[in-house]
């Protein structure tokens, strides 16, 4: 119970963050034009910076083994959901078919899911999440950006390279390794920059869903994959790692992961590609809004 009150407090943040974003849009204060300038500032700027300082500790072996298994674990879950998304919705038209597809194996790990692991389990649970979403971010701009168009391999590799979340764990491993020290100046600036990425990333999605009509909800794929995304997945990941018995910490992290919301990218890509913008928008807003509720009531059962 005290970890379903604490993920309780954790959501009812996130939603106040939400109404900022929410408020911002309807006021003008943010708008479609300026939030990419936002965006990539989160992406660019804030996560890396928040990625790259969680690697500060040095580990111990045991959890050297638990970085080891949670790559394991997220690519199995990466492929399982790949593989499902294709399954389920294969027959659907391209404009809703790869929203789907892509819903199913892109969760909103980074945005959402960093920051709040962070204030749940602290410096180790956000080390963990940065491994765990390095086969994520891989399968994101190689796989994920496939269901929506024939990008060529040198394309996805230069994604994925460039990637400015790979290249924070890629720097921030290699200073863990060299055990390089950084002056505490520059490490307090890292961090406050890096505690940032919450607050603003939750104010980007609140102004996305303040473009959505509550009464265009009612949709039944919008409510398959909200069940599928937030209960089924995360559901099935927790029961084998309950079986499996794996480490509570990389239990925590992978599950919660696992069930945050549909990316905030579904929707922009959907409108880059020429995909159901609307239908990708109506996911976000649902499974975002509808996780405040799910994921304090999976944190019962870690």
């Amino acid at each position: 119970m005290e970890g379903f009150l604490k993920m309780a407090e954790i959501q009812g943040v996130l939603l106040v963050y939400l109404i900022v974003g929410f408020i911002a849009r309807k006021v003008k204060i943010i708008t479609p034009e300026t939030r990419p300038s936002y965006t990539n500032f989160v992406i660019y700027i804030l996560l890396p910076c928040m990625i790259f300082m969680s690697f500060s500790e040095k580990l111990t072996s045991e959890q050297l083994r638990s970085t080891m298994l949670l790559l394991m674990i997220s690519f199995i879950v990466a492929i399982f959901s790949y593989i499902l998304g294709k399954v389920l919705f294969r027959n659907y038209p391209y404009r809703r078919r790869s929203i789907l597809q892509y819903g199913t194996l892109i969760s909103n790990s980074a945005f959402a899911g960093m920051p709040m692991i962070y204030y749940a389990y602290g410096e180790l649970g956000l080390f963990y999440a940065s491994i765990y979403i390095i086969p994520l971010r891989v399968l994101m701009w190689s796989a994920g950006i496939s269901l929506f168009t024939e990008a060529d391999f040198k394309t996805k590799m230069r994604n994925v390279i460039l990637n400015p979340g790979i290249i924070a764990v890629e720097l921030g491993a290699a200073r863990m390794l060299l055990q390089v020290p950084i002056h505490p100046s520059l490490s307090t600036a890292l961090k406050s920059v890096g505690n940032a990425t919450m607050p603003m990333s939750m104010i980007l999605i609140g102004t996305i869903l303040a473009e959505i009509s509550v009464r265009d909800l009612l949709d039944k794929d919008v409510a398959f994959m909200t069940l599928l995304r937030l209960i089924l997945i995360p559901g099935v990941v927790l029961a084998v790692l309950k079986v499996v018995g794996t480490d509570p910490l990389v239990t925590a992290v992978t599950v919660l992961l696992t069930g945050m919301p549909v990316g905030s990218t579904t929707a922009i890509l959907a409108e880059k590609y020429g995909a159901d913008f609307s239908f990708g928008s109506k996911i976000v807003f649902t499974t975002t809004m509808l996780s405040l509720i799910t994921v304090p009531i999976l944190s019962i059962f870690l």
